[in-house]
């Protein structure tokens, strides 16, 4: 007597490539999550050198200081000038700062635009809070129209805590400007060259 060789159980052809297009749609799903989340997670926890956003002054000032510099450039196409009153000052760790920022438009067209931004040393983006700033909104400039905006920001006295940032006595504060459409930046080589264009301003 011969022994059966033993049936493998019979898929489901339907099931199965609902269940393909089921996990395609997920992945592509989660891919566009995960830009608002990684943003997200990078304010709260100040990783990849954003620095973290806050909604009042911490109260507690320290007797240490630090040098706080500010770096502006334009990304190419934008056609802006842009730069901040003072290239660095100093402050006290836990006092609230205020310094403004100057944005005009040189091209000869109607340009809105978005700072992007980070922090450097990258892990003193931690301490570094933000309470106002030009850059969590975009605006828009017509040709030759200027802006004035402040960014309020103190460094948190937390930073007191950590010893391995003991060297630390400068922060940098760093913005590009890009083009925007519906709040996003362009990155370069997506939207086409301005008469006018400043190419990167640094102070």
């Amino acid at each position: 007597m011969t022994n059966a060789a033993p049936q493998r159980p019979r898929g489901n052809p339907a099931r199965t490539a609902l269940i393909c297009v089921g996990v395609a749609f997920g992945m592509l799903g989660a891919s566009f999550a995960a830009v608002p989340l990684y943003d997200l997670f990078c304010r709260v926890t100040g990783f990849g050198g954003r620095p973290l956003v806050g909604t009042a002054g911490t109260g507690k000032i320290l007797d240490r200081t630090m040098s706080v510099r500010f770096d502006a450039n334009v990304a190419p196409g934008l056609g802006w000038k842009f730069e901040a009153e003072s290239p660095e000052i100093k402050v006290q760790v836990g006092a609230t700062q205020t310094v403004f920022y100057k944005m005009t438009n040189r091209s000869d067209r109607t340009v809105t635009g978005i700072a992007t931004y980070n922090v450097a040393p990258e892990k003193g983006a931690a301490y570094f809070v933000k309470i106002q700033c030009f850059c969590f909104t975009e605006h828009t400039l017509k040709p030759g129209e200027s802006f004035e905006a402040p960014v309020v920001f103190y460094i948190d006295p937390e930073i007191a805590e950590n010893r391995e940032l003991d060297g630390v006595h400068a922060i940098t504060l760093s913005y590009t400007y890009f083009a925007s459409k519906s709040g996003q930046p362009v990155a370069e080589g997506k939207a086409g060259p301005v008469k006018g264009d400043a190419g990167n301003s640094k102070l």
